[in-house]
């Protein structure tokens, strides 16, 4: 369902704040001061207070010359598909400074999180110093016109994303570490329909355990403990995903003639990523978190090692998950931009009369992004990587 927003030709500033979650329909006039209200509309949006007073530095005085990017164009017009990291590598050297990006610009984007397609931005240079501020649209005869613009309406409000979320959604729902195995515990299945070996989309499988009233499910196969790369401790559990199943009807027990019978619940298997089978364990599926994923840098010194790549390939590259062995109590966040580490190999110098054993420098050699946090470890997506990413690979802030 789409609103179209009334015709609008009188000059106007583009907006910089926007609507509620569920209402999409906007006009393209607006006032500078909504970004304040957006800023509680959506407070999961984190903004950390060394974020804000980067950003109110910058405001005061812009950024260095030095930092902007070689190619930084003078002005661009934000369109549909791009993100925040994309537009942040026009502007600056390293994208996750997006700090920066908005403390250019603090009286106008009052939301760094809220940057809308059709913005102009625009790039100001004065000494050594520059700055970004939202242009206005000029027409043919020199006048601001807004052209009336439609939203549909989604589970979003219309804002660019800060990353490609195409490319970490699937792994949401699906790349998940359990804390102490608990899905030992979990319902399982014991039987299928018609005795059938391997389940399918539509198929019934039968389950017992401790059910919830919950009517959507994930399947998974056992899980496999992940160990931190040099201390060898486990930091969690990792289960291979394989589906959702949806609780049709709960199981019963029932006495036939002095015998306790178990009948145990019904599910059908509704999606699938490979085929269920018995024994794979179900797990609820958690509540969803529409809130944006902004990058930054980690406040502080992090560092680590690769503990676990997502999958079977015994290395990654760009776009591919790796779980890191650092967490929350780590002060691992969402949204952490990462350096990768390839560890400098081993070798001889024979520049002298006897070789001597060296150890080169290690090389940073591509960026992680962190988009899921546990207790003890992490998820990262791949954002570059000039070499394969293996296990025990390092990592620190960038």
């Amino acid at each position: 369902m789409t609103r179209r927003a009334p015709q609008a030709t009188r000059p106007a500033r583009l907006l910089s704040g926007a609507l509620t979650l569920r209402v999409a329909a906007l006009a393209a006039l607006g006032t500078l001061g909504a970004g304040t209200a957006l800023a509680q509309t959506f407070p999961n949006l984190p903004i950390t207070p060394g974020q804000r007073a980067t950003a109110q530095q910058v405001a005061q005085a812009g950024v260095p010359l030095s930092e902007l990017s070689p190619n930084a164009p003078d002005s661009y017009t934000v369109k549909r598909g791009d993100t925040l990291w994309g537009i942040s590598g026009l502007f600056l050297k390293s994208p996750w400074r997006w700090p920066e990006l908005w403390g250019m610009n603090m009286d106008q984007v009052r939301n760094p999180h809220l940057i809308f397609p059709g913005q102009i931005l625009v790039l100001e240079k004065s000494g050594d110093r520059a700055r970004l501020r939202v242009g206005q649209p000029v027409g043919p005869d020199g006048t601001v016109r807004v052209s009336p613009r439609v939203r549909g309406e989604s589970i979003d409000n219309g804002a660019i994303a800060s990353i490609p979320l195409h490319l970490i959604e699937p792994f949401l729902n699906e790349a998940v570490i359990f804390e102490n195995n608990e899905l030992e515990r979990a319902p399982r299945i014991v039987a299928t329909q018609e005795g059938r070996v391997l389940l399918s989309k539509g198929d019934t499988a039968y389950v017992r355990g401790e059910l919830s009233n919950l009517r959507e499910w994930r399947v998974f196969r056992s899980a496999k403990p992940l160990t931190d790369p040099t201390t060898r401790e486990v930091l969690g559990y990792e289960a291979a995903y394989v589906g959702t199943a949806e609780y049709v009807r709960p199981g019963d027990t029932r006495n036939v003639g002095g015998t306790t019978e178990i009948i145990p619940a019904t599910f059908t298997i509704t999606g699938i990523r490979q085929e269920a089978n018995v024994g794979d364990r179900l797990a609820p599926v958690p509540a969803r978190d529409f809130s944006n994923y902004v990058p930054h840098a980690p406040s502080g010194q992090m560092a680590g090692q690769i503990a676990s790549l997502y999958g079977e390939a015994l290395s990654a590259g760009q776009n591919q998950i790796v779980a890191l062995n650092k967490g929350a109590r780590d002060g691992m966040e969402r949204g952490h931009v990462l350096a990768l580490w390839r560890d400098g190999s081993s070798t001889l110098d024979k520049t002298q009369e006897r070789p001597v054993a060296i150890k080169l420098p290690d090389e940073r050699h591509g960026l992680l992004f962190v988009f899921r946090v546990f207790d003890r470890m992490s998820y990262a997506l791949i954002l570059s990587s000039q070499d394969p990413v293996r296990v025990g690979d390092r990592f620190t802030q960038p």
